[in-house]
């Protein structure tokens, strides 16, 4: 079946990691967790670890132990300005405008955040629309419950999707559900089996389609 539609990963996949962006949004969920829900700072670190693998992000794992909103809790790890780590980046226009596939955003973070992103780095009007973690709710990526909400949102099988993303568990994860996936990391490492392809940057994504 032909590939149709490109989901990409939205937080250190469109951008480089290396802006320190995605370092500012994790001090936030530390920040959130000690003054909102009164977790001491020395637990913080363990905590995300052991939530995000075992259900997929910080914010699920915090609604599984806690009564956490989610609106306040996104609201406040988003409130960044992203204007000192994220600029227009004309060349990713450029890329993106040459695709012929169907453009979509599938992310954890919600769609205000992801929206404030494509409109910094130029590229708002290139995509279709945007999957959130309030879409995939209760689920996210890489839980094939999320990928089964973004699937139904577009309307079309794994098997005709490629998905980008920065995490190997997610490029594994979308790769055994029929995804064609590449994963972006700077360093071109990978681990066995993570993605179809590996890239350093997302501008070299038209070079490993299929």
């Amino acid at each position: 079946m032909a590939r149709q539609l490109i989901f990409f990963d939205l937080d250190d996949t469109l951008y480089p990691s290396s802006n320190g962006l995605w370092e500012i949004l994790k001090a936030r969920m530390g920040d959130y967790m000690h003054e909102k829900l009164g977790i001491p700072w020395d637990e913080i670190p363990h905590l995300r670890e052991y939530y995000f693998r075992n259900y997929g992000t910080t914010l699920r794992g915090l609604q599984h132990f806690y009564d956490v909103d989610m609106a306040d809790y996104l609201a406040y790890v988003h409130d960044v300005p992203l204007d000192e780590y994220i600029q227009p980046e004309p060349r990713l226009r450029e890329m993106l405008s040459g695709l012929t596939c169907r453009r979509w955003i599938l992310t954890n973070a919600d769609t205000p955040h992801a929206r404030r992103v494509l409109r910094r780095l130029g590229v708002s009007d290139l995509f279709e629309g945007i999957v959130d973690t309030l879409a995939m709710h209760p689920y996210c990526k890489p839980q094939p419950e999320g990928f089964a909400a973004a699937l139904r949102t577009v309307r079309l099988p794994a098997e005709a999707c490629i998905m980008v993303d920065d995490l190997p568990v997610t490029t594994r994860a979308a790769r055994e559900l029929g995804f064609f996936s590449v994963l972006v990391r700077a360093d071109g490492q990978a681990p066995p089996d993570a993605a179809d392809a590996v890239i350093t940057s997302i501008l070299d994504l038209p070079s490993v389609l299929p």
